[in-house]
C-alpha cells in the first residue's frame, strides 16, 4: 500500500517585517534543509485559522521581527502496511533533516492506483504461466536444436 502524507512544520524565521517575506524565507530555508536527500517532498504554505471564530489567518505569525511560519510538507510513502506506519516514516524522514522544528501529521491518504496495477500484473502473470505450461509439455524428441555435445563432434 502507498500513502500520501501531509506533515505540518512550524519553521522559525528571524529578521523579517512582513508575513510574505517570512513565508518566502521559510520555504527557502526548508528547501535547503531537505535537498538533495528529500527533493521529492513538496513544500506549501500552511493554513491557519482562528480557533474561536474560524477566521482565516496568515501562515506566518510575526512578533518583534521574528516569525513562526506554518508550512505543509507532502510526501508519498511506498510499500507500507498501515497508515500509521506511513505517518511514522514521513515524520522520521523529514524530522531527521529539520532538527528542532516541530512536526505534526495532518493527513494520511491511501493511494488506490496500486491495486489496479497489481491486478493487471496478476493477469499478465497468469497468461505467461499458461505459455510456460504449454512449452514444458513438449516431448524432448521434438527438439529443434541438437544437444551441445552433438554440435562439438
Amino acid at each position: 500500500m502507498n500513502c500520501r502524507v501531509v506533515v505540518e512544520a512550524a519553521v522559525p524565521v528571524y529578521d523579517v517585517e512582513t508575513p510574505d517575506e517570512a513565508v518566502r524565507i521559510a520555504i527557502s530555508k526548508t528547501g535547503e534543509l531537505l535537498n538533495p536527500d528529500l527533493n521529492y517532498v513538496e513544500i506549501n504554505m500552511g493554513e491557519r485559522s482562528c480557533p474561536h471564530c474560524g477566521e482565516e489567518l496568515e501562515p506566518a505569525f510575526i512578533a518583534a521581527d521574528e516569525s513562526l511560519v506554518a508550512l505543509e510538507l507532502e510526501m508519498t510513502v511506498f510499500n507500507v502496511e498501515r497508515e500509521e506506519h506511513a505517518s511514522r516514516i514521513a515524520r522520521k524522514e523529514i524530522g531527521q533533516r529539520l532538527e528542532n522544528i516541530p512536526l505534526t501529521v495532518l493527513e494520511v491518504e491511501v493511494i488506490e492506483e496500486d491495486d489496479e496495477d497489481d491486478s493487471q500484473a496478476e493477469t499478465e502473470t497468469e497468461d505467461t504461466d499458461d505459455v510456460e505450461v504449454e512449452t514444458s509439455d513438449r516431448d524432448e524428441d521434438d527438439e529443434v536444436l541438437p544437444e551441445f555435445e552433438d554440435l562439438i563432434e
